[in-house]
C-alpha cells in the first residue's frame, strides 16, 4: 500500500473521529439550559449553554481562570462564543476576558460603554476594537434591551437608559449591566456589583426582576441584597461568587443574614467551587 494511500486513509479516520466527537457533544447538549457559576477567586464569570448550544459568558474575573475552564467546557475545536457580557470595566470582572477575548471571537458583546481612565480599560476598548473587525457586534446595554437565543431570552433590566460615553468615578457599582436570563418558566438574574441604591431604582422602575436564581451582587457586600430587593426577586437560590481568601469581608454577615431571613437556599464558590446548574424549563438542578 502506498504512503499516499496510508495518508489519506488516517485523514479519513481523523475525520471521522472529529464528526463522531461532534455528535456525542450535541447529544450531550440535551434540551436544557445549563449555567455554570464558575469559581475565580474574588470575581465573577458565569458560563452558560443553552438548549440549542449558543454560549453566553458573563464576566471573566480577575485572572486567567476563566479562559482555562472554558477549555473543559467547550469543545476542543470552538473558538467562538455568541455573546459576551460585562458588567462593569473592573479588574475582578473584566482581566479574565481580555485574556478570553484574545483566543475566542465573540458574534456579540454586551456592555454600558462607560468611559475610565486605567491601563486596562485601553486594553479594553483595543480588544473590541478588534473584534469588531472580525465581525463582532458591539450592543450598548439599556433597559427593556431583550436578545433571543432559540427559546433562551436575555432582558436587560440596568442601567435603565444609556450610559455609553459618560466617565463614572463608581465603575464598580451603579453602572453595572444587569441581566435576567429566561427559559421557560425558570429565571437566572446577574446583578453584577448593584448596590441596594440601583436595586431599588430597578424596583422603583417597575422592572420584573422576579427570579428563581439570584447572582448576588457584588460578592455578598453589605450594601447589597437588601430586603427590598429580596422581596422583589423572591430567589429560591442564592449564588455568592467571592475568593476563599479577601480583604473585604465577603461574603458580610448582613449579607447572608438577610438572604437566611427570605429562607433563600445559599451557594459560595469559596466553599462549593464552580457552582453547576441545569434547567429544563420547569425545575432548577443543582449538579455539584
Amino acid at each position: 500500500m502506498s504512503k499516499k494511500i496510508i495518508l489519506s486513509i488516517a485523514a479519513f479516520l481523523v475525520f471521522l473521529n472529529i464528526v463522531c466527537w461532534q455528535e456525542v457533544f450535541a447529544l450531550t447538549l440535551g434540551g436544557n439550559l445549563k449555567v455554570d457559576f464558575l469559581d475565580v477567586g474574588q470575581g465573577d464569570s458565569a458560563f452558560i449553554q443553552t438548549p440549542g448550544g449558543q454560549q453566553i459568558l458573563i464576566d471573566g474575573g480577575p485572572d486567567n481562570s476563566a479562559l482555562n475552564k472554558l477549555s473543559s467546557l467547550m469543545p476542543f475545536w470552538d473558538k467562538s462564543i455568541d455573546l459576551v457580557i460585562l458588567t462593569h470595566p473592573e479588574s475582578d470582572h473584566m482581566q479574565g476576558l481580555l485574556d478570553i477575548l484574545q483566543t475566542y471571537k465573540a458574534d456579540y458583546i454586551l456592555w454600558s460603554g462607560v468611559k475610565k481612565n486605567a491601563a486596562e480599560y485601553d486594553k479594553w476598548m483595543s480588544i473590541l476594537n478588534k473584534q469588531q473587525k472580525m465581525g463582532a457586534k458591539i450592543l450598548i446595554a439599556e433597559a427593556n434591551q431583550e436578545i433571543k437565543l432559540g427559546n433562551v431570552k436575555i432582558d436587560t433590566l440596568f442601567p435603565l437608559k444609556s450610559i455609553r460615553g459618560e466617565e463614572m468615578k463608581n465603575t464598580s457599582n451603579d453602572t453595572c449591566v444587569v441581566n435576567k436570563i429566561i427559559f421557560g418558566d425558570d429565571s437566572f438574574l446577574f446583578t453584577g456589583d448593584i448596590s441596594s441604591s440601583a436595586e431599588k431604582e430597578m424596583v422603583d422602575s417597575g422592572e420584573n426582576v422576579l427570579s428563581d436564581v439570584l447572582k448576588v451582587a457584588h460578592h455578598g457586600s453589605k450594601y447589597s441584597t437588601s430586603d427590598l430587593f429580596l422581596e422583589n426577586v423572591n430567589p429560591e437560590i442564592a449564588v455568592i461568587s467571592v475568593g476563599a481568601k479577601n480583604t473585604y469581608g465577603h461574603p458580610t454577615p448582613e449579607a447572608l443574614q438577610r438572604l437566611e431571613n427570605f429562607d433563600i437556599n445559599i451557594f459560595r464558590t469559596d466553599k462549593d467551587g464552580d457552582i453547576k446548574m441545569e434547567s429544563d424549563g420547569e425545575n432548577i438542578k443543582i449538579l455539584n
